[in-house]
């Protein structure tokens, strides 16, 4: 059977090579010159199976508010005349209370806890090298108020058998030595010890070899226009360059996945959410992190990726813009700065790129009202953590089969 991937992001490359291992011919469709060249470029680096969260949760309305009004804002929001936006956040919105929050952060374990699973195989069948880690991630508090905050949150590891340690201010600095240079602002934290670093940019890079070498195909350059849809069914999709037939088609296109499918009478509730990131080359050991340090204060995330630091992260909703604001700049030195000093953040290489978010924060994984098209998108920040997992569970929904875990709730019917 013939399948076309649209997108060769990280969600998109899994897919192809997990496709291509199902025995599938298999096209890859991007309009960037190679993998990888977009959101999955610069994210901050974690592959977070434990710190899985949705984003809509009760009190967020009022912490953002609070967020809004600091120096340095851990959410930016520029209101526009936009219809999509203003209908993502009122879903959001909706899916801020207890009930909500607990059906979608169970999802999102389960999909994480899967893909830390895939992934381990993954890495021991290709035997690639993308700078990983497997050190952990500590959830740094630098006030008490947020320690104790952290309750709901153990709270849910614990429901779903994730492993986790809370830590004291001497444990974080055993977990992270370096954090002695800080000392003094931070009281304590929360270990996942399952999770994971590495180079998202150069896990899809090494991957996209592998599938080429199972046969897959990668038309780089081209850009798509639509999909040929007959009957209700999709025959193929259609791009600059002309018609490209397929029997099944699965759309991985991130934040431009909506974009795409409104043409065709879909609508999905895929929002773009800036993030911003620097990458920033160590000079000091001793002042670097060994693993990742996520900020809580800050909403970002301080990242080891061999001989550099990758500090990411921040919200800013502001459409399809991928400008690069200086004040997001001052905010990830002063992150990075102030918890690990000394470092040499001025040379930085700055960046953003644009996270496909849904409103309830589970991915999109599944197949549509038009018959052979498929999703595989909205992994918002976590699609390099999901990527593996959503893979195989795209590949076996694609090839007829039963994935290995309960899928339930994560096609688009929901909405």
């Amino acid at each position: 059977m013939k399948v076309i991937v649209l997108g060769a992001g990280i969600i998109g490359t899994t897919s192809a090579y997990q496709l291509a291992k199902a025995g599938h011919e298999v096209v890859v469709i991007d309009r960037q010159p190679g993998p990888a060249l977009e959101t999955s470029f610069a994210n901050a680096g974690e592959v977070s199976f434990g710190y899985c969260s949705p984003w809509a949760a009760p009190g967020i309305p009022r912490k953002a508010v609070k967020w809004l009004l600091m120096n340095h804002p851990p959410l930016v929001l520029r209101p526009k005349v936009d219809g999509a936006m203003i209908a993502w956040l009122l879903q959001m919105l909706a899916n801020c209370n207890y009930k909500s929050y607990a059906i979608n952060k169970s999802r999102m374990l389960r999909l994480a806890d899967y893909s830390r699973i895939c992934l381990a195989e993954l890495r021991a069948e290709t035997a690639i090298s993308y700078d990983e880690r497997m050190k952990g991630t500590v959830q740094l508090f630098r006030t008490q108020q947020q320690l104790d905050a952290s309750a709901k949150d153990v709270t849910a590891l614990a429901a779903d058998g994730i492993p986790y340690e809370v830590l004291d201010r001497d444990g974080c600095i055993r977990q992270e030595p370096a954090l002695a240079h800080a000392r003094d602002k931070i009281v304590g934290g929360l270990l996942t010890p399952l999770d994971e670093t590495g180079d998202c940019f150069k896990f899809t890079n090494a991957l996209a070899e592998k599938a080429a070498a199972l046969g897959v195909t990668f038309r780089y350059g081209t850009e798509v226009t639509g999909l040929d849809v007959e009957g209700g069914q999709v025959k193929g999709v259609i791009t600059k360059t002309g018609r490209e037939a397929a029997d099944k088609v699965v759309v991985a296109m991130g934040s431009y996945t909506p974009l795409l499918l409104r043409k065709h009478g879909i609508s999905l509730p895929v929002y773009p959410v800036k993030g911003y990131s620097m990458t920033i080359p160590i000079t000091d050991e001793s002042r670097a992190p060994v693993s990742t340090v996520l900020d809580e204060s800050y909403k970002i995330a301080i990242t080891r990726l061999g001989d550099r630091i990758r500090v990411g992260g921040m919200a800013e909703i502001s459409g399809y813009t991928n400008d690069l604001g200086l004040a997001r700049r001052r905010t990830l030195e002063h992150s990075v700065n102030d918890l690990f000093p000394g470092g040499d953040s001025a040379t930085g290489r700055f960046w953003s790129g644009l996270r496909p978010m849904t409103p309830d924060g589970t991915p999109v994984i599944g197949p549509t009202k038009i018959d052979g098209l498929y999703l595989n998108t909205g992994h918002g920040t976590l699609g390099w953590t999901m990527s593996t997992g959503s893979a195989r569970v795209i590949a076996d929904l694609v090839s007829g089969k039963q994935p290995e875990i309960d899928a339930t709730g994560l096609a688009i019917s929901r909405y």
